[in-house]
C-alpha cells in the first residue's frame, strides 16, 4: 500500500493521490509499485503527472479516448448464448509500462524463441530428425490437428515458415517474464495495439510527449516493406486473407490493410490458374505473390485440408506446393501453438543449439509419458489439466481445462481415472499467477492481472520485435477473466526509454524510390459491393424525399385519405415502403443493406466515411421509435436527408478517383436513374391527382429550377423536360446517362483491346436514345420502359465485372 496521504508531486502539494487507496496483491509482482507500495522508476513520472491532472481531468481525457474509439468503430465480435455481437473496443486507459533495458532482454529471448521455432516447423515439415532422435514424440505430432498431411515436405516459396508471430508473457511471482503461450498461426491484435496507442495517447498526449515512448510505425513499415520485398515477380501482388466480416477480428484486418496499403480479400476472391493463385479483379486475372492469411491453416483449402470449408481457396495448396505463393504463416505452422510442445522445447533447444531459452515457457508436463504422467498426478492439486492439443492458453479455454485445487473430491477422482486411462491427451501446467498493472476505477487505481501480447515480424535483416504490443487486463482479479471473450480489457503497453527516440512513421525517407500502385487491382467482389453500396444509399435518399413530400402534405390536410396521398401510399406498397410508419421498415432495411455492404469493403473506408455512415444509421433507427407521422417526420426526414447528402459528400469529394469510385458512382447513378423514371411515370400519368407534379418537382429537388427555367405553371411537358431530358440537371434521367456513359466508358475493357464491352454500348445506345426525345414522347410506357432499361445495365455489369 502506498505510503502517506500527502505527497509532493512536481513541487506540488497533493491532498489525494490515486495511489492513496493502491492495494499490492500480496504474493504477486505489481507492474506500477515495489513491495513498499512505492512507484518504481519507469512510472514515477507517469503517476504524479496523472495525479497533477486529478480525478475529474481524468475522466474527461478517459472519455475522450472511449469517443475516438467509437467513432473509428473499432469493435470486438463477442460469442456467446445470444450468437455473434459486436462489442465496443474495451480499452483499458492506463498502459502498462517497461523499461527499454528490460524490454531489450525480453526481445533477445522472443527473438530466439522465433528462430527455434523457424527450425522445429522447418524439421517437422522436413527430415523430422527431431522425432528420429526420440526428442519429439511421433505420435503428439500426428495425432495434432495442425499437422496438416497435404503441405507436408513442401518448402516454402520464400524459404522461411514463419513471417510473423505472437507470444503471450505473464510475469510470476519471481519477477520473470514467461511464456504462456505462443501464436504462429494467424496471430491477431497488432492492429488492435496500434488503435489502443492512438486512444491512449489522445487521452495523455502531454505525458506520453514527456517521456521517451518507442513508436510502433517503425515496426509496421519494416513489415510491410518486407512483405512487398518478397513479391518477387514483377506483377505479383500482396494481400490479407480475411475469414470475413463475421470474424471476432474482422475490424483489425481492415485496418490493417488501410495502414498498410494491402488488398483484403476473402476466400471467394481468389482463384488457382495454372498453377499460380490468382485475385478476380474488374480487371481480369491477377496473380498473388504474398498471402498474409488470417485465417486458420485448415480452412484455407477446401480441396486439400478442410472438405466443409466455405471461407477458403480450392487450389492453393497446389500453388503453394508449386513455388508460386508464399504464405503469411506457412500453412502448418499452428502446429507451434500446441500446448503439449511447450514440454519439449527447453530439451530441443539445447539438441539443436546447446543452450538454454533466454525466456523460459510456463512449466509443462505431457502425460503421455509415465513420469511426467506420474508427477502430474501427484501434484494435481498445484496444476492447471487441459488438453494436450489445445492451441489455446489456459485462461482462453473453453471450460475443458480444470485447475486441480478448485475440484471437488468426485471431479478430482474424475479427472485423474481419465489421466490413468489416456494420458497422451492431457497436459498439466503449473498454475500462473499473474503479475498486475492497475487499472482506473471510480477515481482510483487498482490492480488487476495481465498478460502481454508481443509481435515480431521478419525482415531481410531478421526478426524485428514490436516495441510494445497489448496488455490484456482482468476487470476482476481473476485471471480467467482477462481473456476478450470473457470481458477482459485492452491496455497499450509503452516501452520507455531514459533517452530521446527515433520518431518513426509509416512514410518513406525523401531519398527511397517508389512506384504507384498499379490501377486496376480493384477485386470484383469489392466492385460489386461498391455498387450495391452507392445503389443504397440513392434508393435510399428517393424513399426518403418521397416521404418528407407526403409527410408534409400529411400534416397540411385534415384528410389523409385525399387522392394524392392515397396514390402515393399505393406506389411505395409494392417497395415494401409502408407510410403508416413514419420511419417505415422498408427504409431502415435499405439503410442497413447499404451498411452491410460498406462493412464487406472496410478497408476500402475512411474512419471518416465510416463513421458518417454509422451516425446515419444510428439515427434513423432512433427516430423509428421517436417519430410521429406528419410534421414530425418531416423534420425527421429532413435530417435524414442532410446526413445522407453528407456521407454522400465525403464519398464525392474525398475518394480517389480509381475503380472502385467509378463503381460506386456508376450505382447511384444507376439507382438514381431507376427511381426517377418510376416516380415521374407514376406522378406525370394522366390519371395522377391533382398536384402530382408540384409533388415531382419537390421529389426532384427541382422546384427553384423549374421557375426559373419555365416562367409558366408546371405541366407535364416542363416536368418531364427539366426531370427526363435536361442534361444540366443533375436530378435528370439524362444527366445519369450520361454520368453512366462516362464513367462505363472508362472502365477496363472486357472485351479485348479496342472493343467495347456490352455494357458500354448498351449505356451509349440508351444514351443516344434518350438524348433525341422530346417530352411528348416519353409517355408512362416510355418511362416504365426506360426505368427497366437502366436496371437492366446493372446485368451486362455483373457479368463482366462481379463474376
Amino acid at each position: 500500500m502506498a505510503k502517506g496521504n500527502h505527497k509532493r508531486v512536481r513541487g506540488k502539494p497533493q491532498a489525494h493521490s490515486l495511489l492513496e487507496h493502491y492495494q499490492p496483491i500480496d504474493g504477486v509482482v505489481d507492474e506500477m509499485v515495489d513491495a513498499s507500495g512505492n512507484p518504481r522508476p519507469v512510472w514515477k513520472h507517469f503517476v504524479e503527472a496523472l495525479d497533477d491532472l486529478g480525478a475529474e481531468k481524468l475522466g474527461q481525457r478517459f472519455a475522450r479516448a472511449d469517443q475516438y474509439l467509437r467513432d473509428a468503430g473499432v469493435y470486438y465480435r463477442v460469442y456467446d448464448k445470444a450468437g455473434a455481437n459486436e462489442r465496443e473496443w474495451p480499452l483499458a486507459h492506463i498502459p502498462l509500462l517497461i523499461e527499454d533495458s528490460e524490454w531489450q532482454a525480453v526481445s533477445a529471448g522472443l527473438v530466439q524463441r522465433a528462430e527455434l521455432f523457424e527450425e522445429i516447423v522447418a524439421d517437422i515439415h522436413g527430415p523430422n530428425r527431431l522425432i528420429e532422435k526420440g526428442i519429439l514424440p511421433a505420435g503428439l505430432i500426428a495425432a495434432s490437428p495442425e499437422y496438416l498431411r497435404p503441405v507436408v515436405g513442401t518448402r516454402p516459396a520464400g524459404g522461411h515458415f514463419l513471417h510473423f508471430c505472437a507470444f503471450e508473457l505473464g510475469r510470476g511471482p519471481d519477477g520473470r517474464w514467461w511464456v504462456l503461450g505462443d501464436r504462429t498461426q494467424a496471430p491477431s491484435g497488432a492492429g488492435f495495439a496500434l488503435e489502443n496507442r492512438v486512444a491512449t495517447t489522445r487521452a495523455l498526449s502531454d505525458i506520453y510527449g514527456e517521456m521517451h515512448v518507442h513508436r510502433l510505425a517503425g515496426f509496421f513499415r519494416r513489415f510491410r516493406d518486407a512483405l512487398i520485398g518478397m513479391a518477387k515477380e514483377s506483377d505479383g501482388r500482396v494481400a490479407i486473407l480475411t475469414p470475413g466480416p463475421l470474424n471476432e477480428t474482422y475490424y483489425e484486418h481492415a485496418y490493417i490493410a488501410r495502414y498498410l496499403g494491402i488488398m483484403l480479400l476473402e476466400g471467394e476472391d481468389l482463384t488457382v490458374s495454372g498453377g499460380r493463385l490468382m485475385v478476380r479483379t474488374v480487371s481480369g486475372l491477377m496473380p498473388i505473390s504474398v498471402l498474409w492469411r488470417r485465417l486458420d491453416a485448415a480452412f484455407a483449402d477446401p480441396l486439400e485440408l478442410r472438405p466443409d470449408s466455405q471461407i477458403g481457396t480450392p487450389g492453393l495448396v497446389e500453388a503453394i506446393r508449386q513455388g508460386t505463393v508464399s504464405t503469411v504463416n506457412a500453412l502448418g505452422s499452428g502446429l507451434m501453438e500446441t500446448r503439449a510442445l511447450l514440454a519439449f522445447l527447453p530439451k530441443i533447444a539445447r539438441e539443436l543449439w546447446g543452450e538454454e531459452l533466454l525466456l523460459p515457457s510456463v512449466a509443462t508436463w505431457w502425460c503421455g509419458q509415465e513420469t511426467e504422467r506420474a508427477h502430474v498426478l501427484a501434484n494435481i492439486d498445484r496444476m492447471v489439466v487441459g488438453p494436450a492439443l489445445s492451441t489455446r492458453l489456459a485462461f482462453e479455454d473453453d471450460g475443458q481445462t480444470k485447475l486441480g485445487s478448485a475440484l471437488s473430491v468426485g471431479e478430482r477422482a474424475e479427472l485423474v481415472a481419465r489421466i490413468e486411462r489416456g494420458g497422451e491427451a492431457f497436459v498439466g501446467q503449473e498454475a500462473v499467477t499473474l503479475s498486475t498493472t492497475p487499472v482506473y476505477v471510480g477515481g482510483w487505481l487498482e490492480p488487476r492481472p495481465a498478460s502481454l501480447r508481443v509481435y515480431l515480424a521478419r525482415t531481410p535483416e531478421g526478426w524485428t520485435v514490436m516495441p510494445g504490443g497489448f496488455a490484456r487486463v482482468g476487470l476482476s482479479l481473476d485471471p480467467t477473466a482477462i481473456a476478450m471473450q470473457r470481458g477482459g480489457q485492452a491496455a497499450d503497453v509503452w516501452v520507455v526509454s531514459d533517452r530521446p527516440v527515433e520518431r518513426e512513421t509509416l512514410l518513406p525517407q525523401e531519398s527511397d524510390s517508389f512506384n504507384r500502385t498499379r490501377p486496376g487491382s480493384l477485386p470484383s467482389r469489392a466492385a460489386e459491393n461498391l455498387t450495391w453500396l452507392g445503389r443504397y444509399i440513392e434508393r435510399s435518399e428517393d424513399t426518403v424525399r418521397i416521404l418528407r413530400a407526403y409527410h408534409v402534405r400529411l400534416a397540411e390536410t385534415s384528410d389523409p385519405d385525399m387522392p394524392l396521398l392515397a396514390d402515393i401510399r399505393d406506389y411505395l406498397e409494392p417497395f415494401g415502403i409502408d407510410v403508416e410508419t413514419a420511419i417505415p421498415p422498408g427504409l431502415i432495411g435499405t439503410l442497413d443493406s447499404a451498411v452491410y455492404s460498406a462493412g464487406q469493403i472496410r478497408d476500402r473506408f475512411s474512419p471518416d466515411g465510416w463513421l458518417a455512415l454509422k451516425d446515419l444509421s444510428k439515427t434513423i433507427h432512433q427516430f423509428a421509435t421517436t417519430v410521429a407521422p406528419g410534421d414530425d417526420a418531416t423534420r425527421a426526414m429532413t435530417v435524414i436527408l442532410r446526413k445522407l447528402a453528407g456521407f454522400s459528400g465525403l464519398l464525392h469529394e474525398n475518394m480517389y478517383r480509381f475503380a472502385g469510385w467509378r463503381f460506386l458512382e456508376i450505382g447511384r447513378r444507376l439507382e438514381r436513374g431507376i427511381q426517377i423514371a418510376s416516380t415521374l411515370a407514376r406522378l406525370t400519368s394522366s390519371k395522377a391527382p391533382d398536384g402530382a407534379l408540384d409533388m415531382m418537382l419537390e421529389i426532384g429537388d427541382s422546384v427553384m429550377t423549374h421557375r426559373r427555367q419555365y416562367p409558366v405553371q408546371a405541366g407535364r411537358r416542363t416536368v418531364i423536360d427539366l426531370l427526363a431530358l435536361d442534361p444540366l440537371n443533375p436530378r435528370s434521367i439524362l444527366f445519369q446517362l450520361e454520368r453512366l456513359k462516362a464513367e462505363i466508358g472508362l472502365l477496363p475493357a472486357t472485351g479485348g483491346e479496342g472493343h467495347m464491352s456490352a455494357a458500354a454500348k448498351e449505356i451509349l445506345q440508351l444514351n443516344t436514345s434518350i438524348a433525341i426525345k422530346e417530352p411528348a414522347d416519353m409517355t408512362v410506357k416510355a418511362l416504365n420502359d426506360l426505368a427497366g432499361e437502366i436496371g437492366g445495365l446493372y446485368s451486362s455489369l455483373a457479368k463482366a465485372y462481379f463474376g
